[in-house]
């Protein structure tokens, strides 16, 4: 792998990324809305006797939420790039397309770990108090979550070559992602049908995860749904699938 190749990707996307205050703006609007919009009128309509407030469970979810639409988009550079011939220029040029792969995945993990960050810091106004270990935890699965969904998005990307079939194929995708997550509910509680889809989401591990690490003590049907030992597994394992998936498409492109 050429650590020069990532770096330039890298550092190329996060300066698209900073010139670019509205794609910040609408990414951190969109969970504060579901969050204290809908997340607060769900609330009404959940028994309190659950030992958690609804507003506090779906927060790893809302964290989620802003790395899985982070992640998935931040792959729309591969379609501009696409577009516009700079892959082209990428894929002539003596590098494996490993390198691609991981420079992409990077970058979009790191724009989405910035933004799951500025949510994750708005846990005091919940009600919830995390010790420095367990902000850490959070954002060490951020950055894990965000790597394996944004190498999701890019070997979707690497099927796709306009960016309106990209938008369509991605909005069909995303919303059921998020709502088969347990990120609204608890994936146990949900019928025998869609708890088997919701088990080849990778986001559902991530947020898993996320409750792990914010609700340790918490069990039954609002406690985290897998394993500790279980999600982390999945996620790694989902990114290097992804990733050498990726790697094998951008390969065909020769």
């Amino acid at each position: 792998m050429e650590f020069n190749a990532v770096y330039v990707i890298v550092a190329r996307e996060f300066k698209k990324f900073t010139r670019e205050k509205s794609r910040l703006f609408s990414a951190i609007a969109r969970p504060l809305l579901w969050l204290f919009i809908v997340g607060a009128g769900i609330s009404r309509l959940v028994p309190h006797d659950t030992g958690v407030p609804y507003t506090q469970f779906i927060f790893p979810g809302i964290i989620g939420m802003t790395i899985l639409f982070s992640s998935i988009f931040s792959s729309i550079s591969i379609i501009w790039d696409k577009e516009f011939g700079f892959m082209k220029e990428i894929l002539v040029a003596p590098v494996s397309r490993f390198s691609i792969v991981i420079g992409k995945a990077l970058s979009g993990t790191i724009v989405s770990t910035i933004q799951a960050v500025i949510i994750l810091a708005l846990f005091p106004f919940l009600g919830f108090r995390l010790g420095m270990l367990q902000i850490v935890e959070v954002i060490a699965v951020c950055v894990s979550l965000s790597f394996c969904i944004s190498a999701f998005g890019i070997v979707i990307a690497t099927f796709y070559d306009s960016y309106e079939s990209f938008s369509v194929i991605m909005n069909f995708i995303i919303m059921p992602m998020f709502f088969l997550s347990g990120a609204m509910y608890p994936v146990k509680l949900l019928p025998g049908m869609l708890q088997l889809v919701a088990r080849l989401n990778p986001l559902t591990y991530g947020i898993d995860i996320i409750k792990h690490v914010m609700f340790p003590d918490m069990a039954g049907r609002m406690g985290p749904d897998f394993s500790l030992i279980t999600s982390i597994s999945v996620i790694l394992a989902a990114s290097v699938c992804f990733v050498l998936v990726a790697g094998r498409a951008f390969e065909r492109k020769d």
